[in-house]
């Protein structure tokens, strides 16, 4: 019974010690895994949503190049607006689109710099392979600008960067 209570008092104090950690200090010892920018269906934040299935507006074309651009760099859309990013890598290299503020997007390369086989698999981001092709829907809530970029490491700095224009709706 002993060795019960202290077993059951490690896994305790090691689950409280890692809940109290700073995420990037987690981060560090999950290179591979898939991580998240809290970014989860019908959550609300300052660069949109997940967009629901079926809701899509119209569906803009994006193509990720190794010359590091995309293309169309730049999108204009309507507040409130669902988009359907059809998003295609025409180059080898692996490539990403990820949409957020210009701050998350410059510290989330950060820390790509520091762990350049981090995953993947949020709402708001697509990874691609070479060759491949993939979807990523988003309501955009709020005008403004919302950045994208692949940030697998070199590419943001080497200019692989791009906007979306929210212009604002008249009902909101």
């Amino acid at each position: 019974m002993k060795l019960l209570k202290t077993s059951a008092s490690r896994l305790l104090a090691a689950s409280i010690l890692a809940a109290a950690l700073p995420l990037p200090a987690l981060a560090a010892g999950m290179e591979g895994m898939p991580h998240a920018q809290h970014q989860h269906a019908g959550e609300d934040n300052a660069i949109g949503r997940p967009g629901q299935p079926g809701q899509a507006a119209r569906t803009v074309k994006v193509d990720m190049t190794d010359g590091m651009r995309f293309s169309p760099a730049s999108v204009q859309v309507k507040q409130g607006e669902t988009i359907r990013f059809v998003v295609t890598n025409s180059g080898k290299l692996r490539h990403e689109l990820v949409l957020g503020s210009a701050d998350d997007l410059k510290a989330h390369y950060a820390a790509m710099l520091k762990n350049p086989d981090m995953e993947h698999a949020d709402a708001n981001q697509i990874t691609l392979d070479g060759g491949k092709r993939g979807e990523l829907l988003w309501q955009f809530d709020r005008a403004g600008t919302v950045q994208f970029g692949c940030l697998q490491p070199g590419h943001y700095d080497a200019g692989m960067k791009g906007s979306v224009t929210v212009a604002a709706s008249r009902k909101h």
